[in-house]
């Protein structure tokens, strides 16, 4: 069985705060010019995509740089739900022994937010506590959510205030800066993002989420691929 797991890539589709916003338009058409062809205009962490450690580290491995057979994964499905926004997800979610066992390459965290997906909601998602991070880099496993990423995004009361600086902070007790991201892409480990379609996925299947190759990038968007045996 295959599932495609991606959301599709649009003129206007949701964004992270502050990315390039996305447009996918005619550019020759089968009137004007007997063919067609489309010009796209994306940042490269669009839609459903994974990072590379570039993204947060200055230092850090270009997508184009890995193997492309590190894009297939063997990946297990846990079920953080419910969760509410902000919450954040501790490394008891995650430390079944059964779930960071050495044939598991990745972790694909359904929090249930991509049925938030396409409005301001989608910005308060779930996000992996220091300790989580740490517990799946000590593992020697990624992670996949169908959320913006595994810290928090900004809220939209949270953009700015006045005077600059982010509005209501101080109300939550969130980290500040990628330190996810960081503790997973220093020991170059997966992150695959904004994924989609986890509902009635089995336990245990393979992932593929293979980038375009981009010279030098930090991520790509990728068609994700869920496959299992009936």
């Amino acid at each position: 069985m295959f599932r495609d797991c991606s959301h599709p890539i649009a003129t206007g589709m949701p964004t992270y705060p502050g990315d390039p916003d996305v447009t996918l338009a005619p550019d020759a058409t089968h009137e004007g010019d007997g063919y067609a062809t489309s010009e796209l205009r994306t940042g490269t962490h669009a839609g459903t995509h994974v990072d590379a450690p570039k993204h947060t580290l200055p230092d850090g491995e270009a997508i184009d740089e890995r193997g492309v057979g590190r894009f297939a994964f063997d990946a297990r499905l846990v079920d953080v739900r419910p969760l509410g926004p902000r919450d954040p997800i501790a490394p008891a979610a995650l430390s079944e022994p059964s779930n960071l066992d050495a044939d598991v390459d990745l972790l694909v965290l359904r929090t249930g937010w991509e049925s938030h997906w396409g409005t301001d909601r989608y910005r308060d998602h779930p996000y992996l506590t220091a300790a989580a991070a740490e517990r799946c880099r000590a593992a020697g496993v990624g992670i996949g959510l169908d959320t913006y990423g595994p810290d928090p995004t900004p809220a939209v009361d949270a953009e700015s205030d006045e005077g600059g600086e982010p509005a209501a902070s101080d109300e939550r007790d969130e980290p500040t800066g990628t330190p996810a991201h960081d503790a997973l892409l220093g020991e170059s480990l997966p992150i695959v993002e904004n994924l989609r379609g986890l509902d009635g996925l089995p336990e245990r299947f393979r992932l593929y989420a293979f980038p375009l190759r981009l010279r030098g990038a930090d991520g790509s968007p990728v068609r994700a691929v869920a496959e299992w045996e009936e």
